[in-house]
């Protein structure tokens, strides 16, 4: 609550400077205009309002998420189309976009991805699934590479483990990227793990989401890693109203050297590694690679970085780490993006929907969240009406009540499709990953939700034949056995309940 008490200290003056700007402005206008001021803002609106609804009727997306604009700005003209501009809309963050963009002037993800992608070597081997990571490899700008090695984390607090161990080894650069970072264990560990590389000539850089550690991170913070001789920086800070604030740095990366990365659901706070209880027992799933894939982490961070740091990370850096080998031995292919908003395309929407449709005989997820577009919707009830098992493991307690609540108002759909959903009875599913088949994983930070789906950047990578899908099949299949599984029997509720899951599911892009 501190931090929070201290932001609002910095950011609420800042507002109110903001809409005291905009008040004086519209003051000296409206005695131009001898008071009617509100008359032409109102019709000014109603236009605008029209202009909305008619390019978001024009437009290719989710219908739901339409639907609810189309709601809010015909109700409320003016509150709605200021919201849309400030929210729905997702070209606002076209300075957000140009930011990143700009880190090309110092490196070319495409020289990158031309050089190292392997869709080819795929289509060859399966051309439908093929086709489908050519396609994703197209619309983010990373490649299809081999995979080196892979290993699977059930739980944070294994992964936190193995990511002290190799911090140690680390020579050249360790860069750090997470939504949340919270003083406590975890992070007070890493901390000086990271201290100690910086004072030995380490090159170590953090990025943590400004809104995502609104209550646990500050630039209070920031100055003490300074003092380390760590660099830190906020992802998209929160100061002003800005059309850009809805799009966070949802992506959890740790790159050491260029040799060894780390991601999944897990960030940086106790309760990812069961220090903290704070919903049961927390279960959480991440990984460790080695080989060409690491990077591919490596340019994401550094793009970010150079968008928002004075302290440019260049070419010349990025490959001043180990050079990956190729792998011993074949170990499948991964393909390791990240989603952005500015993009026309919702890479993981798509890609799950197609994973979806694709699928003969399995199709399981995990996600703490469910919060479905309409067709990633209907992906999943056909799958499961044609037979194929479709399995959701989802919170026994949950972290967010009306999300929980939300989420659970789409069960009766799926169930009666033959969806089989089950909630985690210890605790908190935090973990985002889909396995498919026995031949396609995704593991990452993709929550089933709307934020994550089409408004974050995310980070996902696809693993296709590789030795991390037996070791992910394995720990679903362990999970089940701690979840009670929802049924139409025990799960019922009355036309009020009903009601208000209508109202919550037209909402459902808002929350």
């Amino acid at each position: 609550m501190k931090k929070v008490f201290g932001r609002i200290l910095i950011v609420i003056p800042a507002i109110a400077l903001q809409v005291f700007w905009y008040y004086l402005v519209l003051d000296g206008l409206d005695l131009i205009m001898r008071g009617h001021l509100s008359d032409l803002i109102s019709s000014l609106f109603s236009i605008l309002a029209i202009l909305f609804v008619l390019n978001l009727i024009s437009k290719r997306d989710e219908s739901s998420y339409k639907l609810l604009w189309v709601i809010v700005i015909l109700s409320m003209p003016i509150l709605g189309s200021i919201l849309y501009a400030f929210l729905g809309n997702k070209h606002t963050g076209k300075g957000l976009k140009a930011k990143i963009q700009q880190s090309s002037d110092f490196f070319s993800v495409e020289d990158y991805a031309m050089e190292k992608d392997l869709s080819p070597e795929l289509k060859a081997l399966d051309l439908r699934l093929g086709q489908s990571f050519q396609h994703i490899a197209r619309t983010t700008g990373f490649p299809v590479l081999k995979n080196g090695t892979s290993r699977y984390y059930p739980f944070g607090e294994d992964m936190f483990a193995d990511m002290c161990e190799d911090l140690k080894s680390a020579e050249k650069f360790i860069y750090v990227e997470y939504f949340i970072i919270q003083r406590g264990k975890f992070w007070d560990k890493l901390t000086d793990l990271l201290s100690e590389k910086a004072a030995a000539g380490v090159d170590v850089r953090v990025i943590y989401d400004d809104l995502g550690s609104i209550a646990t991170y500050s630039v209070a913070d920031i100055h003490d890693l300074a003092q380390k001789g760590i660099k830190c920086i906020a992802f998209n800070p929160l100061l002003f109203l800005s059309t850009k604030l809805n799009n966070r740095d949802h992506r959890k990366i740790m790159v050491i050297d260029g040799r060894i990365a780390y991601s999944g659901g897990v960030n940086l706070a106790d309760e990812y590694i069961n220090e903290k209880k704070l919903f049961g027992r927390w279960k959480d799933i991440g990984f460790r690679i080695t080989g060409d894939a690491v990077g591919s982490y490596t340019y994401m961070f550094a793009e970010f970085w150079n968008a928002f740091s004075k302290e440019k990370i260049d070419k010349e850096e990025i490959s001043s780490g180990a050079q990956p080998q190729a792998p011993d031995a074949d170990n499948g292919f991964i393909l390791p993006y990240y989603d952005s908003p500015m993009r026309n395309e919702h890479t993981s929407n798509v890609l799950y929907t197609e994973l979806l449709s694709l699928a003969t005989d399995f199709v399981w997820f995990y996600t703490p969240y469910l919060m479905l577009g309409d067709a990633l919707f209907d992906a999943m009830i056909r799958a499961a009406e044609r037979g194929v098992d479709v399995r959701i493991i989802m919170p026994g307690i949950p972290d967010k009540k009306m999300v929980y609540r939300l989420s659970r108002s789409y069960y009766p759909d799926l169930l009666k499709a033959g969806v089989r959903i089950y909630e985690y009875t210890p605790g908190f599913v935090h973990a985002k990953a889909v396995i498919v088949d026995d031949k396609v994983a995704c593991i990452g930070t993709v929550n089933l939700d709307y934020r994550s789906l089409f408004l974050h950047f995310e980070c996902n990578s696809v693993f296709y034949k590789a030795d991390i899908i037996p070791a992910l099949k394995e720990d679903y299949l362990a999970t089940l056995k701690e979840c009670r599984e929802r049924t139409l029997d025990n799960f019922s509720c009355g036309t009020v309940h009903r009601f208000i899951d209508s109202v919550l599911r037209i909402l459902a892009p808002l929350l």
